[in-house]
């Protein structure tokens, strides 16, 4: 079920995070190559696991194990896409966020500034919206805010006028074109504000903050008493909003109370500070250096 073109990020730790139950329920939100769905699989006897992804290119064709049910879409619809297989509760959920090495290292899938592709950079080559939608029909202003907010780029309203002034001169069609662009306007490290960029305009394409938020919130209905939560980020905006999930079972941060002021937390925090990569293994997979981990365990049932 593995595949060489993904080295999964702290595998034993996330399995270990998931305390797997060999007759248990199980969900990977982002089967991608498959690594860490085939480390559940190996704990599984007569339990069963579901494995998601919204990306045609993903190695569900490897999948022949009775255990394992792809599910072809967006983690979003977790709870809506699993009711339909008839499930309603599971043991644990596991969560590698952001793009994969895959996705990243297939230059037509427009991902990566360091291949002249189209831009593109959708994770579901079945949505409208791609990266050139964004780069030529948002004004700048919406730029600008798509800029600071997601990629953190320090000149965000230089950037995005920069952007707005060269597509009336001439389409920004690929990934070439963004970057001669860029080249103008890049201050600091070369390297890292495109990646800033890319980063920006990638989880615009593919709405990833707010699919988070979904899955997110959907796992916390889903989640059986004791079951797991496993989730790993790869920047700041996605490891805060799982914090806050963990810690307060809301995504803006702010504790809950019910009707007679009882403060109501939905996990019990296994790690109280993310887990990281060691030396170790971010000499051999460069993908893990900004891996953060979370795991909570659930307390109690959710109405």
């Amino acid at each position: 079920m593995s595949n060489p073109y993904h080295i999964p990020v702290m595998l034993s730790e996330c399995i270990d995070g998931l305390a797997i139950d060999p007759a248990g329920t199980y969900v990977d939100v982002t089967f991608g190559a498959g690594g860490h769905s085939q480390a559940i699989v190996d704990q599984l006897t007569t339990g069963t696991l579901y494995a998601f992804d919204q990306d045609l290119d993903a190695g569900h064709n490897l999948l022949d194990d009775d255990r394992v049910n792809f599910i072809q879409g967006n983690f979003r619809y977790l709870r809506k896409l699993l009711r339909l297989e008839g499930v309603h509760q599971i043991d644990g959920l596991l969560a590698d966020l952001g793009v994969s090495s895959h996705q990243l290292d297939v230059p037509e899938r427009g991902f990566s500034f360091r291949f002249d592709a189209p831009l593109d950079m959708r994770m579901s080559e079945r949505s409208p919206t791609t990266a050139r939608t964004v780069i030529e029909t948002y004004d700048a202003d919406s730029l600008q805010r798509i800029l600071g907010r997601y990629g953190e780029v320090r000149n965000a309203k230089t950037l995005a006028q920069a952007i707005v002034r060269q597509r009336q001169q001439q389409p920004i069609a690929t990934t070439s074109d963004l970057n001669e662009v860029l080249q103008s306007c890049a201050v600091g490290q070369r390297n890292r504000y495109y990646a800033q960029v890319y980063q920006a305009i990638r989880i615009e394409v593919n709405e990833e903050l707010l699919a988070l938020e979904e899955m997110l919130m959907d796992a916390t209905q889903l989640l059986r008493p004791k079951g797991r939560l496993v989730v790993m980020s790869y920047h700041s905006l996605e490891d805060r909003l799982v914090k806050y999930v963990m810690k307060t079972g809301s995504v803006d941060g702010n504790v809950e109370q019910d009707e007679y002021g009882k403060i109501t937390r939905p996990y019990k925090l296994l790690t109280r500070k993310p887990v990281m990569a060691t030396a170790a293994e971010i000499e051999t997979n460069p993908r893990a250096r900004s891996a953060k981990l979370r795991i909570a365990e659930k307390k109690k049932q959710m109405k």
